[in-house]
This record gives C-alpha cells, structure tokens and sequence, in this order.
C-alpha cells in the first residue's frame, strides 16, 4: 500500500468516527437547501436556479472548513513532522487529503442531488452526473484553499477567520445572489478572477442545454486549473513547515 493510499485512509476513518462532521456533511446541506425552497415557496424559476447554484457552492464551503482545521490538527499536533519523516512526499499528502476528501464530496454532493431532483422537483436539461462532476471538483478547490489557508494559522480558530477571505467574496460575486450583468462595471472584472464564478456558469449551462456545451467544459477546466494550482502552492507550504 503506497504512503498516499495509507493516510488517505487513515483519513477517512477519522472521518467517520466524527459523527458531527458527517452529519454537517451530509445532513446541514440537505437542510439549508430545504429552507430555501420554503422560504421561497417553490416559487419557478428561481428556486430551480438556487437549487442548483448551491449544489456547486455548498462542497465549496465545507470542504474548505473542514480540511482547514484538519490539516492545522496535523501541523500542531506534530502528527505532520513525522508523516514527512516517511516515505510520502508532500505531494503525496496534498493527493491523500484530495482523495479522502473528495470521497466525502462525492458522497455529499451525491446526497444533496438526490435530495434535490428527487424530493425539491428540481428539473435541469443536461445530464446530473455532470452536476455530480462539477460539485466533486469544487470540492477540491474547496480542500485546495484549506491545505493552503491551514499554513498561515497556528490556531483552529484562524483558519476559520481565513474563511471569510477565501471564500465569501468568491460567493458574493459568482452570480448567486443575481446575474453578474447587474453588478456595479467594476465588480465584473473582480468576478471574472473569481474561480466559482466559472462553477456557477457550468451549472446555468447545465440548467440551460441538453448538451455538454464548450461553455461547461472551458468553465470546468478552468477551476480545474485553479485547483491544481492552489495544490502546487500548498505543497509548497508543507516544503516550508517540515523543513
């Protein structure tokens, strides 16, 4: 069993005796959607639209807290100085957190779509595994920014605080709260460097078109992108800490 497949167990079986992660992963998602669809009485097109948005927003948002505290544990526990004294680089362990977490999204996200096409009525032209796909890969950009937010706390409650920074802008103008068209001339450039503004754009195409258009997969790539990016810069992080 390679170093990167033994810690990405690991991993997960922390995760599954943490009984109040799982069920922030999997019940919270379910629950906040559900009051949405209420509060807006299932009014259509609007809660179709919403349904979906936060279907790509949602693995974002937990993924980055939870893999941002995880790894802080690492780091301050020391549990990290001695992974890097084994044979996994840090490549390695960027790749198991990506693996198990990605896992716990696919699963979340798995969750969350059933919920919604099945029990909400939530009706979309594409195919729902390209929703599942899009979902899986926010969840990485979601586990990307916090290995990389997890450098710059020495606390539990400082990576939280990197929250606001990494995230609530990027929800704030992806297009969720209204069309991107409508915001003040120099929003839309701000939004354009915005990585979920492109994960909203692939579920309106998906919401849109029967077919996997170019406009999906060039957004996708391009959060693919950042993902790997992010990743390169938080192995990078580990190079420093464990030197």
């Amino acid at each position: 069993m390679t170093p990167m497949l033994a810690t990405a167990i690991r991993l997960l079986t922390q995760l599954r005796h943490d009984h109040r992660s799982l069920a922030l992963v999997a019940v919270l998602p379910v629950v906040l959607i559900s009051i949405a669809y209420a509060l807006f009485d299932g009014a259509e097109p609007l809660v179709d639209r919403l349904q979906l948005d936060m279907m790509g927003v949602f693995p974002l948002i937990l993924m980055c807290l939870l893999t941002s505290v995880a790894m802080l544990r690492e780091r301050t526990s020391g549990t990290l100085e001695r992974l890097m004294t084994t044979p996994i680089t840090p490549w390695g362990l960027i790749g198991a957190y990506a693996l198990a977490f990605g896992l716990l999204a696919a699963a979340q996200v798995a969750i969350l779509s059933a919920w919604c096409f099945w029990a909400l009525d939530l009706d979309i032209a594409g195919p729902v595994l390209a929703v599942l796909l899009v979902g899986v890969v926010n969840a990485l950009m979601g586990v990307a920014l916090g290995l990389f937010a997890s450098a710059f706390a020495r606390t539990e409650f400082q990576a939280i605080q990197m929250f606001p920074v990494l995230v609530i802008p990027q929800i704030l103008l992806c297009g969720l709260f209204g069309r991107r068209e409508d915001m003040a001339g120099w929003l839309q450039p701000v939004s354009d460097v915005m990585p979920l503004r492109y994960s909203v754009e692939a579920l309106e195409q998906l919401r849109d078109h029967s077919d996997l258009t170019s406009t999906y997969w060039a957004d996708l790539g391009i959060v693919a992108a950042v993902v790997v990016g992010v990743l390169v810069l938080a192995s990078l992080t580990l190079r420093r800490r464990s030197a």
